[in-house]
């Protein structure tokens, strides 16, 4: 048991995962709608989207960035893919090819911004968040687009499993695998806990910093249209306000702003975790409000004993003759 304990402590996504596992027995003792098949299945599917685009910021952050213009480019990539189709016509594939090109051009563009000025990420992210939404509510007029296609808007399903979660499944599986099993995946996480090593090493930083923006852009862009795909309409204001929450996800699952650490499993719990504590919260009959306070206190929790732990094994190093 001492031995359990031990390495529960030495592995922040195993005390996450004991969390929620706590957290989720409470909420099924208290509100026996919690463990319905029906809620979890609704649970699952309405973080698909937000799932797509946690994947494209654990990369970043592991690289040592940070995005929050990632919802902004779901919105410019989602109107502009759907416009398209609508226009001149498609199906998944080039709707698909679209919305990822797209979001890849616009993260693309924060990569030169960061790269090309040595600016801060958070500075250059946020500055673009704010143009790309400014410039599609200005040109839309906030007024969204319905009449979608009859081949877009059909509920599709893979062995049952509707369409944004199959996405989000593959998505975060290529994600892990990325991170996890390419050389590619080694040179971001050097790149994220030493820049300045990694660039003796020889690691292109250019490129990792373009490839790291554009895979976040062209996942923010295939999950514009995972929602649109959802709620059957197009509408420009739909996913702005959700960054945070996507980045509470993935910080509380392990992943540092300082760069370098990160998994998808812990993404996946954190993701987890915060949509269990919003549904409870919301079926035992408490006010939206207290979503908030309860989410922070939570994401508090996690980082302040992750930090105590790390602090005392390295004092515990320091201390070994």
């Amino acid at each position: 048991m001492r031995e359990f304990l031990r390495r529960l402590g030495r592995s922040h996504e195993r005390r996450l995962a004991v969390v929620t596992l706590a957290i989720a027995a409470v909420f099924a003792a208290l509100s026996p709608g919690f463990r319905s098949w029906g809620n979890c299945a609704d649970l699952l599917e309405s973080q698909a989207v937000l799932a797509i685009m946690a994947a494209g910021l654990l990369v970043v952050l592991i690289a040592g960035g940070i995005d929050l213009s990632f919802a902004a480019i779901a919105a410019v990539s989602q109107y502009l893919t759907v416009s398209l189709v609508l226009r001149y016509g498609g199906n998944w594939t080039t709707a698909v090819l679209l919305a990822g090109a797209l979001g890849a051009a616009l993260g693309g563009i924060n990569a030169l911004l960061v790269h090309g000025l040595s600016a801060p990420p958070v500075i250059v992210t946020i500055a673009t968040m704010t143009f790309w939404f400014s410039l599609l509510m200005a040109a839309t007029k906030g007024a969204p687009l319905y009449d979608l296609p009859d081949w877009f808007t059909a509920k599709n399903a893979f062995l049952a499993v509707p369409l944004p979660l199959a996405v989000a499944a593959v998505v975060l599986g290529a994600t892990a695998f990325l991170l996890r099993r390419l050389g590619l995946g080694r040179q971001i996480f050097a790149l994220g806990s030493n820049p300045e090593a990694a660039r003796r090493m020889g690691c292109p930083v250019g490129r990792l910093q373009g490839f790291v923006y554009g895979y976040s852009g062209a996942l923010a862009g295939l999950a514009g249209l995972m929602q649109a795909h959802r709620v059957e309409e197009v509408a420009p204001n739909a996913l702005i306000g959700r960054e945070l929450d996507v980045l509470a996800a993935v910080v509380l699952g392990g992943a540092s702003l300082t760069g370098g650490v990160g998994t998808v499993g812990g993404t996946i719990t954190g993701l987890v975790l915060l949509a269990m504590l919003r549904n409870g919260l919301t079926l035992l009959g408490m006010s939206s409000y207290s979503f908030g306070w309860v989410t922070g206190l939570v994401i508090l929790l996690s980082v302040g004993t992750t930090a105590l732990l790390a602090r005392s094994r390295k004092g515990g190093r320091h201390a070994a003759p």
